[in-house]
């Protein structure tokens, strides 16, 4: 495994994140995850960067803020890799870096085995729909997600713009999951009415045993089914009212995605959508809050306008 892993951080570090000589490159890691982490400062270094790996706890949530020293450094370097346990992909120091012109590469919950499993798909393959995806979302004014299941939730997204996620890391200021493989927005705040029926996996909770059904009102998570549900609602209400705020909708590009329970992937399936709830001012919304679950629809019908651009799980760009 240990070529095939080298590999894959190989297509991390210089094709998606374009490491450069003399580049400052800041690993941030967990405990667990410093092995990966060490793997891509070392291909960091050996590319002719000056690359430091830094080790902090676990946070409490996803979307919880790093220490306020490493926040600062984020800011300061040239790259950011944040292999993880918990995302850093919505603080407000991931934020701030990337305005400050960082690339940055969240891999929250990555495993050796799904890096090299998803780092070897078609990467202009995975782009391709991304952009296809995005653009759709950006010509578009109203969403509609229904399903099999009895799903049935609007939400505006006019004037809100779409961003892909497909490994390309390498201008200044960009940001994205890796590994790779979803288009995704901010929804509009206050808009999201209707019901969502759940069926893969929600961040925070696992695989789900039976579909669980969402009620959204006003742009915000009311009221949940079942044991997966109320879990769900009391990761979120902890964190006060814009905790259950309505904060991205997200669609699957990558063919090389399985449904595994760790929402770094599932979120990631080909033809699949998610919703997030909690903070979205990391990617273009209004709410920060010190959290951000992601709740993964593996069969959905998604339609933009009225025009249908996933149909069953199937992904029609």
């Amino acid at each position: 495994m240990s070529g095939e892993l080298d590999r894959a951080v190989r297509t991390v570090v210089r094709q998606c994140m374009g490491v450069s000589p003399g580049e400052d490159v800041l690993v941030v890691c967990n405990p667990v995850t410093e092995e990966i982490g060490a793997l891509m400062r070392i291909e960091a270094q050996g590319d002719g960067a000056d690359a430091t790996l830094a080790v902090m706890s676990e946070r409490d949530s996803h979307a919880a803020e790093p220490p306020r020293a490493l926040a600062a450094a984020m800011a300061a370097a040239d790259v950011v890799l944040a292999p993880t346990i918990q995302s850093l992909s919505h603080t407000a120091a991931r934020k701030e870096a990337s305005e400050a012109g960082v690339r940055i590469g969240t891999l929250p919950g990555v495993t050796e085995e799904m890096l090299i499993r998803l780092m070897t798909g078609d990467l202009e393959e995975i782009r391709r729909r991304g952009w296809a995806v995005v653009s759709a979302l950006n010509s578009g004014s109203e969403v509609r997600i229904t399903c099999r299941h009895g799903s049935d939730l609007r939400f505006g997204i006019e004037g809100r713009l779409g961003i892909v996620d497909a490994g390309e890391l390498s201008n200044r200021g960009a940001f994205g999951n890796l590994p790779c493989g979803e288009g995704f927005i901010a929804p509009l705040e206050g808009t999201a009415e209707g019901t969502l029926v759940v069926d893969g996996s929600i961040a925070g909770v696992g695989l789900l045993d039976t579909p669980t059904s969402l009620i959204v009102r006003d742009g915000h998570l009311t009221d949940a089914t079942g044991s997966d549900g109320a879990a769900l609602m009391e990761l979120l209400s902890a964190h006060g009212p814009n905790g259950t705020n309505v904060a991205e909708l997200g669609i699957g590009t990558n063919e090389e995605a399985i449904l595994t329970g760790n929402v770094l992937e599932d979120e990631k399936i080909l033809g699949t959508a998610h919703v997030a709830f909690g903070a979205s001012a990391a990617i273009g919304g209004t709410v920060q809050v010190p959290v951000h679950l992601d709740c993964v629809l593996l069969e959905p019908t998604v339609e933009i306008d009225g025009e249908t651009i996933v149909s069953g799980g199937d992904l029609l760009l």
